[in-house]
Order: C-alpha cells, then structure tokens, then sequence
C-alpha cells in the first residue's frame, strides 16, 4: 500500500471513530439517543449523502437498513447493481449522523433542525475532503437542498450533475411518506436518474468488483 493510501485509510478511520463516539445533539437536548451510523471505505469512489438514519438504522446501525433501503436497493436492482456490491463499493452517509426522532404529535420521522445539521456539517466536509468521491448520489430532499436549495424535484431528479467536478445525481427519498413518485412522469425522471447511476457506476467502479461485469466476463 502506498504511504498516501495508507494515510488516508488511517484518516478516514480515525474520523469515523469521531463520528460513532459524538453526542453533540444527546448533550444539546435535540435527539434523546445518540447513535452515529456511517459505512465505507478508503478506496470508495461513489458517495451516496441520504437525509438521516431511520428508527432502524438506529437498532442495527446500518445505513439504509429498514424499508427505505429496501426500496433503494429495488431501484439499483433495475440498473443491475446488487446490494452486496453498492455496500461495497459506495461510502455511505448522511446530513446528520443520528436518528432525529418521531414528528412530536404526528407520524413519521422527524426533520433534523439547522441546528444539528450545523453541528454534523464538520464532518460532513471532512468525509468529502477524505473520500473525494467521483460521484455523489443524493438521496433525500435534505441532501439535496444542501447542493441545489429551493429547487424542486421534478426540476433536478433525471439529471447529472457536475460540481466541483465531482458527477452528483440526485434520487427522490424512497420512503413511502413520499407521494411524489405516484405520478407517472416522475417515475420516468427516477428511471433517467438511475441510468446515470448505472453509468457512474461503470465509470468508478473497478470491474471485478461488479456483479454485471463478473456474469459478462464468465459468459
């Protein structure tokens, strides 16, 4: 391993011990249990940033775990990415690191506040500055507002994206509390959008680590 690969796994290691042992949002009063959830590598090329972990990425501490993941991993089926391979392959993380909690009074999860997204943001940016990924996937409008604010999903979603020269794709959230994919149209911006995952992928991926490539290569 060359010393530049090895400082940055070291570094990367090192950040991520920081991110599972903060309770920043616990100490503020904004979260009742602080439980940092983040997976990937150095070597990761892909970044997917989704919105914030769900009751049950809070239990396994997984990201993309429950029924949202299931769903993600159903649309990335379509372009022939398995799950086992974009766990792999794709550092994944999220605008704030920790489960925000139930809506009080209502249902579903609630909306992390400015306030916890600024005390998450530090390590955002250093994941960023680590990882330097080649393509970013965002998954969720709060992912999304923070690279396109005030803009609509039928405005971005289908489209690809370059910013710092980085390729960034941006996916709706695919929880059911989102109605957005009921219309037709917007089912074929997802299918737009997952064609530029499919085509980052080849791009970042090496092939011996995908499953297509793997199939096609015995053939």
């Amino acid at each position: 391993m060359a010393l530049v690969e090895f400082l940055a796994v070291n570094d990367l290691e090192r950040l991520n011990r920081r991110i599972l042992a903060c309770r920043a949002c616990e100490a503020a009063g904004y979260i009742e249990r602080a439980a940092p959830v983040v997976a990937g590598r150095a070597g990761n090329r892909m970044m997917l940033i989704g919105q914030a972990p769900g009751i049950t990425e809070l239990e396994i501490r997984r990201p993309f775990a429950g029924k949202a993941g299931k769903e993600l991993f159903r649309w990335l089926a379509s372009v022939d990415i398995t799950e086992a391979d974009f766990r792999e392959q794709v550092y994944m993380t999220a605008i704030t690191k920790c489960y925000p909690g139930r809506v009080a009074g209502g249902s579903g999860d609630r909306r992390p506040s400015g306030r916890e997204i600024a005390l998450c943001r530090p390590f955002l940016e250093a994941q960023l500055a680590l990882i330097r990924p080649r393509a970013m996937l965002l998954v969720g409008g709060l992912a999304i507002d923070r690279y396109f604010p005030k803009r609509s999903l039928t405005e971005i979603i289908g489209n690809r994206f370059e910013i710092d020269g980085v390729a960034t794709i941006p996916l709706p959230h695919p929880s059911g509390a989102s109605r957005w994919l009921n219309g037709a149209a917007n089912r074929q911006l997802l299918t737009e959008a997952l064609r530029h995952v499919r085509a980052e992928w080849e791009r970042c991926v090496p092939k011996e680590h995908d499953a297509v490539a793997r199939v096609q290569a015995l053939g």
